[in-house]
């Protein structure tokens, strides 16, 4: 018995060989991008890219997977990818240690990607490389002072509401002249925080959703 019996049972066998064929590439390893990435690893996915420039730190661990104490001080895309080997060994995986911007050299074309970046320039930099190189792709917006999951929704950035960083997508994407396309986001209100000055508080029950939609958005569309 394999270690995607459990899956195979559910879906089929057609869909696992097609996971396993697939390529995801997922830009940000943090709060939603590390739970994107466990579940892409654990689904079967056989080829998984990551980007990420950025190093553990000792505040991620209250949301982020790849954040632990032995962890600290490490690159995420290195620890993410010591995770994914440790579920899978038989997955590949490429890692570029950088911050992506619209000078980022990708020399690779993923089946799908996963935007789980924090930068907005970044963002619209990781768009503009998906359409023009015509890669599919799924986008998560705010989820930090966020508490209600039940808020958390997928659609178009067209229909979105609510959400601050959202609305700011919508006008560049648009001064970009760029089509529609699918986002995760939360129709909640911001909780106002408690304290913490301009950093933005998160929990690991709203990111880790954020993550684990963005990835099932993803396995469907590739087991479509």
């Amino acid at each position: 018995m394999n270690r995607l019996h459990r899956i195979t049972l559910l879906l089929g066998v057609d869909a696992i060989k097609k996971l396993q064929q697939s390529t995801v590439m997922v830009v940000g390893c943090g709060a939603v991008g590390s739970f994107a990435i466990e579940s892409l690893a654990r689904s079967g996915v056989g080829r998984i890219i990551l980007i990420d420039f950025d190093m553990v730190e000792e505040s991620n661990i209250n949301r982020q997977l790849f954040a632990l104490d032995s962890t600290i001080g490490k690159s995420k895309v290195e620890v993410a990818k010591s995770r994914i080997h440790d579920i899978n060994p038989d997955i590949r995986v490429d890692v570029l240690n950088v911050f992506f911007d619209d000078k980022t050299n990708i020399d690779i074309k993923p089946d799908f990607v996963i935007d789980a970046i924090d930068s907005v320039q970044s963002k619209i930099a990781l768009y503009k490389w998906c359409f023009k190189n015509n890669v599919p792709f799924v986008s998560s917006m705010g989820a930090a002072r966020k508490t209600d999951i039940s808020k958390i929704k997928i659609d178009k950035i067209s229909k979105t509401c609510v959400c601050p960083l959202a609305s700011k997508i919508r006008h560049l994407a648009k001064e970009e002249h760029l089509k529609d396309f699918p986002v995760v986001y939360s129709t909640e209100t911001a909780t106002p925080q408690k304290n913490g000055g301009r950093e933005f508080g998160s929990m690991i029950t709203v990111t880790g959703t954020f993550g684990l939609m963005l990835s099932d958005f993803v396995i469907k569309k590739l087991i479509s």
